[in-house]
């Protein structure tokens, strides 16, 4: 019955990408752009360089996988994953900059960047404070506002972005729980993340199916859903990512890049 109540809905599979550094390899990323529809990628403030954004654009234009830009802190010690406090014109240099670098890059292979997703501490403080997320959503309606913001579902981020009257698509994640008040799990708790590809599947399609956040708890919080992310940098990224793909086409959902969906035409 599961088939039946959620056939036809179109759904897109993120993955962040692009991501080498001392802390992370990036020799899985030509398969995932095999699996996935839209490349989140490292703008090289947290992670990667100049090469690496050619050749996730490179190997997406071949895969007709979307292109957006994954902004951070300038932290890549921490990648991207420690605080940090900043003013509102660092913040807005921040994302510009980081968009910047990454059109220029996918300029040269005819391509452009579609949508923007932030990554790491910034996007988790983004989720909790509502000045940090109109800041956010001001610049990058500044940017383009034809660019398709990419936010956790029911944060903060998604109540900046609708009163932006932004194009927005919201996601949920395959591999990482979520506390009662829906945000992520952190990460320095031992139950942060999803690394069993079945318990991914199981995760994901509950929360489609009742389109509703799955909380560790087992609590349920209603939310739209448009994407779901997988992490690159999770051990288990490629085996999970293969099985949630075969799992959503199985159960009669439609796959497409966030520029290909329906709502964005």
């Amino acid at each position: 019955m599961l088939y039946l109540t959620i056939m036809s809905i179109e759904i897109n599979i993120n993955c962040d990408l692009g991501e080498k550094s001392k802390h992370h390899s990036n020799k899985n990323d030509p398969d995932l752009l095999e699996i996935v529809n839209s490349a989140n990628v490292a703008c090289g403030y947290h992670a990667g360089d100049e090469e690496t954004m050619s050749q996730v654009i490179e190997i997406s234009k071949k895969n007709g996988v979307s292109i957006g830009a994954h902004p951070s802190f300038n932290d890549p010690e921490n990648f991207g994953r420690e605080r940090i406090n900043l003013s509102s014109s660092e913040i807005k240099k921040l994302i510009i900059d980081q968009y910047e670098i990454l059109q220029n890059i996918a300029t040269n292979y005819g391509e452009n960047v579609t949508h923007i997703k932030p990554h790491g501490a910034l996007n988790n403080m983004a989720c909790e404070d509502i000045e940090l997320s109109n800041i956010l959503a001001k610049t990058i309606k500044e940017i383009n506002k034809e660019i398709i913001y990419l936010v956790p579902t029911g944060s903060k981020m998604e109540i900046a972005a609708k009163k932006q009257d932004m194009r927005i698509a919201c996601e949920i994640f395959a591999d990482r729980n979520y506390e009662d008040d829906g945000n992520l799990v952190s990460r320095k708790k031992s139950n942060a993340l999803i690394t069993d590809p079945n318990e991914a599947k199981r995760h994901v399609l509950t929360m489609i199916k009742n389109q509703a956040l799955n909380c560790h708890s087992g609590k349920k919080i209603p939310c739209e859903i448009d994407s779901i992310c997988i992490h690159g940098d999770n051990i288990s990224s490629l085996n999970t990512a293969k099985s949630l793909k075969k799992h959503l086409l199985d159960n009669g959902l439609l796959l497409k890049p966030l520029n290909k969906m329906e709502k964005f035409l």
